[in-house]
């Protein structure tokens, strides 16, 4: 039968908030522990801190701890703040190394020297070797608590180990299997070990072609590997490929959002950050954003300085300046289309480096058939709406296909030249490629007409 507490999907804040306010704390009690852990961290986020602090008591020691490590850092300072020395101490008893690590690196100084009170010399010690690894690390993801078994145990033994210390393990389905110098020799999957006679060894079971990760690879190497692979777990080992931990599909997850969530806000033009939006100041949301700005808008002054150099030509054929924007816009567009699908297929291992010439020649045929449909329809509509010349015509419509080409295959090669040159691909995104297009796009522009109409 499936566990009552997920049975429903959406809390009923309302029942909660009428038992609270009727301080009927039995009721809530029972009512709030039929909710899963994500759901009543919300609940509790939705509380001034004396109703959140009654609510969080009132759970039970595993959902505390879940919801705890559920909730977002201000919520988790304000009721560290309000615990007691043995509600910190129970805290940071329970939660996994990981999550204690994370705790640590985004509390205040205060908070830190309250929890780091309640932990002994050795796990201090671990904790400093950890802060240690570089930020966005495998090394400041990973976890110390896993299964690690040795080749010479039998399927009885592991078994033995695995119902001593696995409930205090992130993970007990895959098992990593190390020498006495903790070296990584191999792992091995719970149903693997639970399938076979009690007398087998885990050397004749364990998997020895094993994929891992080094404690100073960086946090988007991880997640391509998960991506690639499918794992739900991965190893990290150091420079002698001894087992310093593992990470986990979890903690991944988030790495990914914060990833997708950083290129999102290049490619707009903004300096990555990773706190939420509603939680900011107004000044630092802007000091994100000026710095990019300000980029932008001298990079633009290039597209004004070109305006005045052909400000002649204009002169001679007013008209020209209708098309201005079109041309720009089209260029702009088609090349923020072909980067969003290189990015993307950077992004997830579908494209790499070495495919640039294939990237190349296929978005340059893409660019020739979407040129030359787009410039038959704007002749058309230059003839019949705009009434404009024969030669005014042809030079609008010649233009677009040259400037489609140059903005596509632009879009489609500067996110590889910033991959190949360990820069991030979303840099040569959004507005930074529309800038580059606008102004060759008006050079292509201006050029054209003074060879066609002479003037």
């Amino acid at each position: 039968m499936m566990d009552e507490k997920f049975e429903r999907h959406e809390i009923d804040m309302d029942l909660l908030n009428k038992y609270l306010e009727d301080k009927d704390y039995l009721k809530l009690k029972n009512q709030i522990q039929k909710y899963n852990p994500v759901d009543i961290t919300d609940y509790i986020e939705s509380l001034d801190l004396k109703s959140a602090m009654l609510v969080f008591r009132l759970l039970n020691k595993d959902d505390c701890i879940d919801v705890f490590s559920h909730m977002e850092k201000d919520h988790r300072t304000r009721l560290l703040e309000a615990f007691s020395d043995k509600e910190v101490k129970f805290i940071v008893d329970e939660l996994y190394f990981d999550d204690m690590i994370d705790l640590i690196e985004e509390m205040p100084a205060g908070i830190v020297k309250k929890v780091l009170r309640h932990t002994d010399k050795s796990e201090r010690n671990l904790i400093n070797q950890f802060l240690n690894y570089p930020e966005d690390s495998a090394g400041s993801l990973m976890t110390i608590e896993y299964i690690e078994l040795r080749s010479y145990y039998t399927v009885r033994k592991a078994l033995e180990v695995i119902k001593k210390t696995g409930v205090d393990k992130q993970t007990v389905y895959t098992c990593f299997v190390t020498n006495e110098k903790k070296t990584l020799l191999g792992f091995v999957s719970l149903r693997t070990i639970v399938t076979n006679e009690p007398e087998t060894l885990i050397e004749d079971l364990m998997d020895e072609d094993v994929i891992y990760v080094h404690t100073d690879d960086d946090q988007e190497t991880v997640a391509d590997v998960f991506k690639k692979y499918g794992f739900v777990v991965l190893p990290v080992v150091d420079n002698e490929k001894r087992l310093t931990g593992i990470i986990t599909v979890d903690d991944i997850m988030e790495v990914m959002e914060q990833e997708a969530t950083e290129d999102f806000q290049i490619m707009a033009g903004m300096s990555p950050d990773e706190d939420d939006y509603l939680d900011q100041g107004v000044f630092n949301l802007a000091k994100k954003r000026i710095a990019w700005l300000l980029i932008l808008m001298v990079s633009a002054t290039f597209t004004g300085s070109i305006m005045t150099h052909y400000e002649s030509l204009l002169g001679q054929a007013i008209i020209l300046t209708a098309f201005i924007p079109m041309i720009m816009d089209t260029g702009g567009n088609s090349g923020s289309q072909s980067s969003t699908l290189i990015i993307r297929g950077l992004a997830t291992g579908e494209i790499s480096t070495k495919d640039w010439l294939k990237v190349f020649f296929k978005e340059f045929r893409v660019a020739l058939v979407v040129s030359v449909v787009m410039s038959i329809v704007c002749f058309i509509k230059t003839m019949v709406v705009d009434k404009v010349s024969v030669p005014i015509g042809l030079v609008v419509s010649l233009t677009l296909i040259f400037t489609i080409v140059t903005a596509k295959l632009i879009g489609g090669m500067l996110p590889i030249i910033a991959k190949k040159l360990k820069l991030d691909p979303a840099i040569m995104a959004g507005p930074l490629i529309t800038t580059i297009v606008d102004a060759l796009s008006l050079l292509i522009y201006f050029e054209m007409a003074h060879i066609a109409l002479g003037i």
